[in-house]
């Protein structure tokens, strides 16, 4: 038995002992000298802080950041990885693979633009994943404990526990505090699937670390992770499948836009089993994936499978109960003000948000700061939140649903601009998708959005603009878009919006006019 057997695991190294630091090579070496350095010595506490913020995700480092620049006395614990899930697990990771995938796919279709590639094109996974980690590694410059250091915040590795109202506790250390941030956000948490536990699946934090490209690959939930890395992976060489409970994918979203998504992917290879009954997972040497889909039966052998359903918070040896901290299965609970059941406590980031989004913890984390700090007022309901999923298309949105406006009485009108008809989007070969926007009927106020494009996260930015600042589609519709490109299809939304203006009392007066004025 080796030594590294014999210890402890919260003992051994950080990179040795969480997967997400597999493998060991110089860029995960590089990653964790800077969110978890093995030779970190936490500061003696200096006195009574404004604040102690319980993790270093983005909420967390939004926080402490925040706080510390308008001259507050900060401490920041995590007992893991400074950077959260965002850099490490999520989206600096996810977005390093798709990008791969996607230059992948583009080599593939090069044809249908008269560019001519040599048959037999070669994905060199284990070198894709390597740039993933190499850019990751430089990225987490930005949240290291070195740079959170010198910004003035005292930074801490190890469990915090709450001992009372005022203080909390970390590797034998109290920290005594007039405010308290708990930001620790939550985790990936599989469903019970019969057979699930016999088997070694990937989570999205087990999953970056491949460094063999899977060539049957099975994924459980067809969510916005789900749909990303089927696709990702198809495109990457590997035969995908994806099974989904319900009908279709993405099922939250607007049914057009997961439609014309759906057939994106399944065209990138992937085979869709959606509608899934009696799911159950076999192992009989390897992973075998049994299914019935729309009456057929399944039984598919597969080399790796990724669990890309469930969540569950990071409430655990946190002590909440003795300091009144209301939770639940979904999280910390909080009023509009990010305040919890304890009133000297707050919260933020995925530990208590419905939107698990990098973006939502930042701007709660900002509204944390002005409460906590300043005695502020600000509301987490005054968010106006926009998402995207990074298919190929991108689906994006922001604000309600057309079902979702209905069920608040809501009486709206739809514009939808295809991008059949926007030149730019023809050009690229990106001609499926639309814009859809509703506005509350007999007005150009908006109040949702979708988008379906190749750069659909991009352009959601002008539409979430537009609502936060009580702009309208005749505003946008006025707004001067460079031609040709993609983001035109908003404009062209307005001038619908503008036409509807054109009323027959409205006509024939203007023609009355014209006609005197010839």
């Amino acid at each position: 038995m080796t030594y590294q057997e014999t210890m402890n695991p919260v003992d051994q190294p950080v990179i040795e002992r969480l997967p997400q630091t597999s493998p060991a090579d110089a860029f995960n070496q590089e990653l964790v000298r800077n969110v978890h350095p093995s030779d970190w010595v936490n500061p003696k506490p200096a006195g009574r802080y404004n604040l102690v913020v319980i993790g270093a995700g983005t909420a967390g480092l939004v926080t402490a950041v925040g706080a510390a620049g308008l001259g507050a006395r900060v401490a920041l614990i995590e007992r893991s990885l400074m950077g959260g899930d965002c850099l490490n697990v999520g989206c600096v990771p996810s977005k390093g693979v798709i990008s791969a995938a996607r230059v992948a796919a583009a080599v593939r279709n090069a044809r249908e633009f008269g560019v001519e590639v040599p048959d037999g094109m070669n994905v060199n996974f284990a070198a894709a994943m390597q740039r993933m980690r190499r850019l990751r590694a430089s990225i987490s410059l930005n949240d290291s404990a070195s740079r959170f250091r010198d910004l003035g915040i005292d930074v801490y590795f190890g469990q915090a526990r709450f001992v009372d109202s005022s203080t909390v506790n970390v590797d034998g250390s109290h920290l005594h505090f007039k405010r308290a941030v708990i930001a620790t956000g939550a985790r990936a948490a599989a469903p019970p699937i019969p057979g699930l536990d016999a088997v070694d699946y990937l989570t999205n934090e087990t999953l970056f670390s491949l460094t063999e490209l899977p060539a049957r690959f099975g994924v459980i939930g067809a969510g916005p992770i789900g749909c990303e890395m089927a696709q990702a992976f198809a495109q990457l060489g590997s035969e995908v499948f994806l099974v989904e409970a319900t009908h279709g994918i993405l099922p939250r979203e607007d049914r057009d836009a997961a439609g014309i998504v759906q057939q994106a992917i399944t065209r990138s290879g992937v085979k869709l089993l959606c509608c899934g009954k009696k799911l159950e997972i076999k192992h009989d040497g390897g992973i075998r994936l049994v299914v019935e889909s729309h009456g057929q039966g399944y039984d598919e052998p597969i080399d790796k499978l990724l669990v890309a359903v469930g969540r569950a918070p990071n409430v655990e040896n946190l002590n909440l109960e003795d300091v009144g901290v209301d939770y639940d299965n979904k999280g910390v609970k909080v009023n509009e003000r990010m305040q919890t059941t304890n009133s000297r406590i707050y919260a933020a980031g995925d530990i208590c948000s419905p939107f698990q989004f990098t973006h939502a913890a930042d701007f709660m984390a900002r509204i944390v700061i002005q409460n906590a700090l300043f005695k502020g007022r600000k509301k987490s309901t005054s968010l106006v939140m926009p998402w995207c999923t990074y298919t190929s298309p991108e689906i994006a949105h922001v604000g309600l649903y057309e079902h979702q406006a209905q069920e608040q009485g809501i009486e709206v009108d739809t514009f939808v601009q295809a991008f059949s008809d926007v030149d730019r989007a023809i050009l690229d070969g990106e001609d499926e998708g639309f814009v859809k926007i509703h506005v509350r009927k007999g007005t150009d106020k908006i109040i949702g959005a979708t988008l379906v494009a190749g750069h659909a996260g991009d352009m959601i930015s002008e539409i979430t603009l537009a609502m936060t600042h009580g702009l309208g589609l005749k505003q946008i519709g006025s707004t001067i878009h460079p031609y040709p490109t993609q983001a035109e299809a908003i404009r062209k939304l307005g001038d619908q919006f503008n036409r509807t203006r054109m009323t027959p009392l409205v006509k024939w007066l203007f023609n009355k006019w014209l006609a005197r004025t010839r």
